[in-house]
C-alpha cells in the first residue's frame, strides 16, 4: 500500500515541475529591480548580495549534498556500507567543521565592513558635475519633493537628470517611513524631527518605481511614487512645466497638503516657501539643534 501511494506521488512530479516552470516564466527582471539595477549604487548592492550568498553556499551546498549521499550510502539495504560503531573522533573532520565556517565568517565580516563604508548613503558620489539637491518629505500617504535650487516642488514624482548624482535630504512629517527606489539604491528611513541622506545616480534615462518600505497606516499600500531619470533637456523642460503650475507651496498650501490622503495625484508647485524643509523638521525637535537634526551627527 505504501509503495502504491509513493508511485502515485512520483507520477505527479512532472505535472508539478511544469506548473513551477510556468509560474517562474512570469517572473522577469522588471518585477525584480534589485536584480536589474539601473545605477552604480544599486549595482554595487546587488553584487554585495551575490557575494554574500556565494560565501554562504560554501557551507550550505555541502550540507545538502552530504545529506543525500549519507542517506543513500547508509541505507538499510546497502550491505557494503562500513559499520564503525567504535569510531569517535577525527582531527581532519573537526578542523574542517570549525575552520571552514570561521574563514567564511571572517570573509563576510571583511566584505561587509568594506562595503558599509563604500556604500555609505551619506557619501557623495564621485562625479564631474554638482549633484542635484532635492529635499524629501514623507507624509500620510504620499511623498513631497522640494527642489531648493529650482524653487519648485512636486508630489509623488521625483524627476532628475540621468548621469548626474542626486543628493537627497529626507525627513518625515508623520510616523517613520522608509524611502526606497530599488532600481537605484537601498532603502533609508525618514523620521520626524531629523534628516537622513541618500546619494544615488541613474546610468540612463528611465522610469523607476519608488515606495515606502515601512508600514505607516491605512494608505501604506498606495504610498508609492515615480522616479524619472531624464535627459538634461527633458529635465529642464520638466522644471519649466513645474514653474508654470498655478499653485505655490507656501505654509498654508503645505498645511493642506499634509492632511492624510490616499492615492494622491502627481502635483507640481511653481514656488516653495524658503526654509520649508527645516521648518518641517523643527516642528518635532527642541533645543539648539532644532534646525539641524542631521543623523550624520549621531553616527
Amino acid at each position: 500500500m505504501i509503495v502504491k501511494r509513493a508511485s502515485v506521488h512520483r507520477s505527479h512530479l512532472p505535472v508539478l515541475a511544469c506548473a513551477a516552470a510556468l509560474a517562474l516564466s512570469g517572473c522577469g527582471l522588471s518585477t525584480a529591480p534589485i536584480l536589474d539595477p539601473k545605477g552604480p549604487v544599486a549595482l554595487a548592492e546587488r553584487d554585495l548580495l551575490f557575494d554574500a550568498i556565494t560565501l554562504m553556499l560554501i557551507v550550505i551546498v555541502p550540507v545538502f549534498v552530504m545529506t543525500f549521499v549519507f542517506a543513500r550510502r547508509y541505507r538499510a539495504s546497502n550491505t557494503r556500507a562500513r559499520y564503525t560503531p567504535d569510531w569517535s573522533y577525527s582531527v581532519a573532520i573537526d578542523a574542517v567543521i570549525w575552520l571552514a565556517p570561521a574563514a567564511i565568517v571572517v570573509a563576510l565580516a571583511t566584505l561587509v565592513w568594506q562595503s558599509t563604508h563604500r556604500l555609505d548613503p551619506y557619501r557623495e558620489l564621485a562625479a564631474t558635475v554638482e549633484p542635484l539637491k532635492v529635499e524629501v518629505v514623507a507624509q500620510d500617504w504620499k511623498w513631497l519633493f522640494i527642489y531648493p535650487e529650482q524653487n519648485v516642488a512636486s508630489v509623488n514624482e521625483l524627476a532628475f537628470e540621468a548621469g548626474r548624482p542626486l543628493s537627497l535630504r529626507i525627513t518625515s512629517d508623520t510616523v517613520m517611513n522608509s524611502f526606497y527606489v530599488p532600481a537605484l539604491a537601498g532603502q533609508i528611513y525618514a523620521m520626524a524631527g531629523m534628516q537622513t541622506r541618500l546619494n544615488l545616480l541613474a546610468d540612463e534615462p528611465g522610469t523607476f518605481a519608488g515606495r515606502n518600505a515601512q508600514f505607516s497606516g491605512d494608505g501604506f499600500a498606495d504610498q508609492h511614487f515615480t522616479a524619472r531619470a531624464l535627459t538634461k533637456e527633458d529635465f529642464a523642460s520638466w522644471v519649466e512645466t513645474a514653474r508654470a503650475a498655478p499653485a505655490r507651496l507656501d505654509q498654508t498650501a503645505y498645511d493642506e497638503l499634509a492632511m492624510p490622503t490616499i492615492g494622491h495625484a502627481v502635483t507640481h508647485y511653481s514656488g516653495v516657501e524658503p526654509g520649508l524643509f527645516d521648518a518641517i523638521m523643527a516642528k518635532y525637535a527642541a533645543g539648539p539643534r532644532a534646525h539641524t537634526g542631521d543623523m550624520s551627527d549621531a553616527r
